[in-house]
């Protein structure tokens, strides 16, 4: 009775919490945009005008949208193709294929969903073609209703286009180029990517048949900027059905955003990466904590979400081994620091592990060289350490030249953590010379 009591006194239903979660697990994760995304503006006009004279005037164009990753180059399309549809009559003409290079890995399957993106798998039938692009032709012959002003415009979405590049004889994107530039069926073909040198991995042919247009984000917002797109994606718009609870909740993101440890924890993260997707990743970890009982999230859940989205995951690893594995890194980082950085092999680790042993010995047992090779493997299958070549018959084991892959502070940081770590093997670790 106390528990619904307090419910009601806070004026906070289930209902108005569940469809925060809702609302901005989609925001979040299925990149649903509050707005213009900042600094977009001239591109996102650029993208809109382009696509409208292919829909309303049939012309057809090609155009590569480049930038980093996380960057917003799917969301910006998203956006101006939904600002596009939201006449009937844009919807219902455009007709859209999306590809991405990492399903269409040659040309045959990009063809195989082209078809079923387009419904014509009945059209095609079993008809036999010489080539790909008379197979292509075929496709968008069978679209046409009349002339180019009258056909339906298609719109071809590649992401990850530079993987599309690597294609046998870059015929798919040589076909497509070529027929936005024909006067068949208004084609306009859309690449997203992240690299920067994505033209000069174009070859001739294809190279000469691209619009060359390319819009570029390169996430140039500052912190200030920065600091109200986190306002925005964690905001709850007016339309919210509950409004007294999207006015508090509203307010409580303004307290957030003027706390000064909610700042320092942002600018942490600004500085690491603009990633908006990042961001995203940070709010979606401190909003999981809200609940009935704790219904704002608050600068200590941020804090939290910070804390978890930067765990070092090689780090957690070492948190799960034996001693006897950790000696082993140990040994492996002392050798690194010695011989700065030059490979070393099972041999030259079981070595420096026994100087080790001899000196303390009173406090750490023994282990037969077999059951340190045994552990030295683990830490190969955990892809702790790295071998520089590929093991052959005529190498034995102990003997291949090894890279550790963790660095010196993610051992110091894992060791402070490590539960029941004996303290002669932590003042081992910290010791700047080996035991020679």
């Amino acid at each position: 009775m106390s528990k619904r009591k307090a419910k009601e006194s806070s004026g906070i239903s289930a209902e108005s919490l569940s469809q925060v979660q809702k609302i901005l697990r989609e925001r979040f994760c299925h990149q649903h945009a509050t707005g213009k995304l900042f600094g977009t503006e001239h591109q996102h006009k650029h993208l809109l005008e382009m696509l409208r004279r292919t829909i309303v005037q049939g012309e057809s164009n090609s155009a590569l949208i480049i930038g980093p990753r996380g960057s917003g180059k799917t969301v910006l399309l998203n956006q101006v193709l939904n600002e596009l549809k939201v006449k009937k009559e844009v919807k219902e003409n455009l007709l859209e294929v999306h590809l991405n290079g990492l399903l269409q890995t040659n040309d045959k399957v990009a063809l195989k969903e082209i078809t079923r993106q387009l419904q014509l798998e009945n059209v095609v039938g079993d008809k036999v073609f010489g080539s790909f692009a008379e197979n292509l032709a075929f496709l968008l012959e069978a679209l046409r209703k009349g002339d180019r002003t009258s056909s339906c415009p298609i719109l071809f979405v590649l992401d990850e286009f530079d993987l599309f590049v690597h294609h046998k004889n870059q015929t798919l994107l040589y076909n497509l180029f070529d027929i936005s530039q024909s006067a068949q069926t208004p084609v306009t073909v859309i690449g997203l990517t992240c690299r920067q040198d994505i033209l000069e991995l174009l070859e001739k042919r294809v190279k000469s048949r691209f619009s060359h247009r390319q819009i570029y984000l390169m996430n140039s917002y500052d912190f200030k900027q920065y600091m109200k797109i986190f306002k925005e994606q964690l905001s709850l718009h007016a339309k919210f059905p509950d409004e007294a609870f999207a006015q508090k909740w509203n307010n409580n993101v303004q307290h957030l955003a003027e706390d000064k440890t909610v700042q320092d924890t942002l600018k942490n993260l600004f500085d690491y990466t603009k990633d908006l997707r990042s961001l995203n990743l940070l709010l979606m970890l401190a909003v999981s904590h809200v609940t009935a009982q704790h219904p704002l999230p608050t600068a200590r859940d941020l804090q939290e979400a910070s804390r978890h989205h930067r765990t070092d995951s090689k780090a957690n690893m070492v948190h799960g081994l034996s001693v006897l594995e950790i000696c082993l890194i140990i040994a492996m980082k002392h050798l690194n620091d010695v011989y700065e950085g030059e490979p070393f092999n099972f041999q030259m680790v079981y070595n420096e592990f026994q100087k080790f042993i001899q000196r303390k010995a009173h406090c750490m047992h023994n282990f037969e060289k077999p059951v340190v090779m045994k552990a030295f493997e683990h830490l190969l299958q955990l892809e702790l350490v790295k071998p520089l070549e590929r093991p052959s018959a005529r190498t034995q084991p102990e003997y291949l030249l090894m890279k550790l892959l963790l660095d010196n502070n993610q051992i110091m940081d894992a060791l402070q953590v490590y539960p029941s770590c004996p303290t002669e093997v932590k003042q081992w670790a910290a010791s700047s010379l080996s035991w020679l």
